[in-house]
C-alpha cells in the first residue's frame, strides 16, 4: 500500500467547534496536492465523534466521487462513551465503535482500522481476533496498531500473519524531541518485517516550530496548558530547539520543515501525520516533500 509522505490528521481543527467551511477548504487543498490519506479516530473532535461527522459531510458534498482515491483510517482504544464497553481493546468495544464510526463518516468501510492503544487487561488474542474479523466482515481493508509496546507488537505481528490479515502499519509518536519508537526498537522491528510506520505529533505540539523560540505566546497551547505544560520547555530543551532552528536556517528551511524532513529520513518511516488549521499552514508543511 502506497501512502503519501505527508498525511492529514483530524485530531484537531475538524470537530464541531471548528468552522466546516475551513475543514472543507483544508481537505480539498490536501487532496488536490496529493495528500490522499486522512487519519481519524472515534473520539477526535471536540466533541467526541465530531471529526468523523465532519468527514461524513465531506464525503457527501466533496469526496464521494473520489472514494476509491482516498485512504481513510479510524481507530478505537481510548474513551468514547461511559461504562466498561466504551474504552480499551475488548471485542465488544472495537466492533461497536467501528460500526458507529462508519455511520458518522457515511462509509461502508474504512481502508485502515487501528487498535488505538495496547490494553493490558484484555487478552491479546481477543483484540487481535476482533481486528481479523473486522477485515473478514469487509468493514476495513487493513488493520494497524498504535502505541503498543514492542513485545505486544511482535505478538500482534505473528497472530495477524497466521490469520492472513497482515499488520499493515504501526502509528507512534516520533519527532526530534521524542524518539521513543527508535529507542525501544519498534521502528527497527517494523522495518525488518515489512510493517509501515506512521508518525504522529511530528512537531511536538508546536514546540518544533518558531512559536516558542522567544518565549510563550499568550494564545499558544502551552499558555493555555491544555496539551503542553510550561514546565516542558526547560532551558536545556529551548537551547536544543534554537540550535535546530539555526541548522534549519542554514539549509534555508523553517524549523517545522526541518523537523518534518528529519522524520521522513528515518529508517522505516512510511508517512508523517500533520495537522492544519489553514491551507497556508498545510502548504508550508508540504514544502518538505516538494
Amino acid at each position: 500500500m502506497l501512502l503519501p509522505r505527508l498525511s492529514l490528521g483530524f485530531w484537531h481543527n475538524f470537530g464541531s467547534v471548528d468552522p466546516y467551511e475551513r475543514s472543507r477548504e483544508i481537505t480539498r487543498y490536501a487532496f488536490d496536492h496529493g495528500v490522499t490519506h486522512f487519519d481519524l479516530a472515534n473520539n477526535y473532535g471536540p466533541v467526541y465523534g465530531s471529526a468523523e461527522e465532519t468527514m461524513g459531510r465531506l464525503m457527501d458534498d466533496t469526496f464521494r466521487p473520489y472514494r476509491d482515491e482516498l485512504f481513510i483510517a479510524t481507530k478505537a482504544g481510548y474513551d468514547m462513551w461511559p461504562g466498561p464497553y466504551g474504552n480499551w481493546g475488548s471485542r465488544k468495544y472495537l466492533m461497536a465503535s467501528l460500526d458507529q464510526s462508519l455511520r458518522r463518516m457515511h462509509l461502508d468501510y474504512v481502508d485502515l482500522f487501528y487498535s488505538h492503544r495496547y490494553d493490558p487487561n484484555t487478552p491479546l488474542e481477543e483484540t487481535l481476533q476482533a481486528l481479523v474479523d473486522i477485515v473478514r466482515q469487509g468493514k476495513a481493508l487493513y488493520v494497524g496498531i498504535s502505541r503498543w509496546p514492542l513485545e505486544a507488537t511482535k505478538c500482534a505481528f505473528e497472530y495477524l500473519k497466521q490469520h492472513d490479515v497482515p499488520l499493515l502499519i504501526y502509528q507512534g509518536r516520533l519527532n526530534m524531541i521524542d524518539r521513543a519508537p527508535q529507542e525501544e526498537g519498534i521502528m527497527d522491528f517494523c522495518a525488518d518485517n515489512g510493517v509501515g510506520f506512521i508518525s504522529f505529533s511530528p512537531l511536538a505540539q508546536g514546540l518544533l516550530t518558531d512559536r516558542y523560540l522567544n518565549g510563550i505566546p499568550k494564545e499558544s497551547r502551552m499558555a493555555k496548558g491544555k496539551f503542553l505544560k510550561e514546565s516542558m520547555l526547560t532551558d536545556e530543551l529551548l537551547a536544543k530547539i534554537r540550535q535546530w532552528n539555526a541548522e534549519a536556517q542554514a539549509k534555508e528551511m523553517t524549523l517545522a520543515e526541518y523537523a518534518l524532513r528529519w522524520i521522513l529520513e528515518q529508517r522505516g518511516v512510511t508517512s508523517v501525520l500533520v495537522g492544519a488549521s489553514s491551507t497556508a499552514q498545510l502548504e508550508k508543511n508540504l514544502h518538505c516533500v516538494l
